[in-house]
């Protein structure tokens, strides 16, 4: 099958992840989002499967770089800005699918990608 894989180069997760889906025979096409950002069709699928709460990743340490003022109040539209603005701080990886969207290296998204 093949996968859009929104990733982190230096990510231990997104470099396991990508191993295992290679491992499991996926072809992937894979985007570093530091380096080649999140395009905004594929920011808005990503948010319409998930939500930006979940899409946000707030354990990360670009969201704690974050000012306390600019952390309060995210809505919808903060968050794919501030996503827009630092790729970084979206969760990942981010992986579609066809018309499937997973986002995070769950054991659910182990199950149904491996």
């Amino acid at each position: 099958m093949q996968l859009t894989v929104y990733h982190l180069t230096k990510c231990s997760t997104c470099q396991k992840a990508i191993a295992a889906l290679r491992d499991a025979g996926h072809e992937l096409t894979l985007v570093d989002v530091r380096d080649d950002g999140v395009p905004a069709g594929v920011l808005e699928q990503l948010e319409a499967a998930v939500g930006y709460e979940k899409l946000a990743n707030r354990a990360s340490m670009t969201w704690r770089g974050l000012s306390e003022e600019v952390k309060q109040g995210i809505d919808r539209e903060k968050a794919l800005s501030l996503i827009a603005e630092h790729p970084s701080l979206m969760k990942r990886p981010a992986i579609i699918a066809g018309d499937k969207v997973y986002v995070g290296w769950t054991k659910a998204v182990q199950a149904e990608l491996l």
